[in-house]
């Protein structure tokens, strides 16, 4: 494939923690290596996930993701001609994945890299790896999920995949982690508080239910939920419903920090 996603982040004001809880429930490695500003980096053998710590300012969740790419100068070339309006930046040099920063067309941001670049280190660095327990799959929200999905299509080469009969959603493969683009109408959060078009969830997939669920309820009894969380918020059930209209999930649930989840069998 010409693209792979490689890359995830989630901004943090508890990067620590959220390390221990994607080592613990779903068998990620975490990198060894003390990062500037206190951020953690875990793998899954393809995909690395930073967890950034939060800035003043800084929205905390979900926050962006990251191509690698066989040549960015042909995905500056596809831009030219199609998508002139997109900015592309450069990022410092201290940051193990982005040598690039680009978004699409709704603006949603992500990263850029291709082998060699200076830039890539820690977990980055390491040849892909199977692992049980791995990311499948991820949500984006859009006003316009057509327009988006052209521009993933187009600029990346992912593959459209077949979905369910009335499914309103695009799926967007790189062969292996699908791109799920999904429809934003403010009417979906009746009953819930309203969230803007972004980044929605993560989806795992795993070896075998029971026993992720098994590692899920050790982790929770060791680190009991506080009474705030969303899982007891009333509204919370609203938002599981829309998050349920992701076809690849069969169980929905958040991380420590209220990152959304979804996880099916492998």
């Amino acid at each position: 494939m010409f693209a792979q996603i490689r890359h995830m982040a989630i901004v943090t004001s508890n990067a620590n923690h959220e390390g221990d809880f994607y080592r613990d429930v779903f068998g990620m490695r975490r990198s060894s290596q003390v990062r500037a500003g206190g951020a953690v980096v875990v793998g899954d053998g393809y995909i690395g996930l930073n967890l950034n710590p939060r800035a003043p300012g800084r929205q905390a969740g979900f926050d962006h993701f990251g191509f690698e790419v066989q040549d960015v100068e042909t995905v500056f070339s596809r831009l030219k001609d199609k998508y002139p309006k997109v900015q592309v930046l450069k990022r410092p040099s201290n940051r193990p994945f982005a040598g690039i920063s680009l978004h699409d067309p709704a603006g949603n941001v992500f990263d850029l890299s291709q082998l060699g670049m200076e830039n890539r280190r820690d977990l980055y660095t390491d040849e892909t790896e199977e692992r049980k327990r791995r990311i499948g799959h991820f949500g984006l929200r859009c006003v316009e999920p057509e327009q988006c999905a052209e521009f993933y299509r187009s600029v990346f080469e992912l593959t459209e995949l077949e979905k369910p009969a009335g499914d309103l959603n695009h799926y967007l493969s790189d062969g292996k982690v699908t791109l799920a683009v999904m429809p934003w109408k403010i009417s979906d959060f009746y009953g819930s508080g309203i969230e803007r078009p972004a980044l929605d969830h993560i989806g795992f997939k795993v070896e075998n239910m029971p026993a992720f669920k098994a590692d899920l309820e050790k982790f929770t009894s060791a680190n009991p939920t506080p009474d705030d969380r969303p899982e007891k918020n009333p509204e919370h059930e609203v938002r599981q419903k829309l998050l349920a209209t992701c076809c690849f999930g069969q169980f929905q649930m958040s991380d420590p920090d209220g990152v959304l989840i979804d996880v099916s069998d492998g």
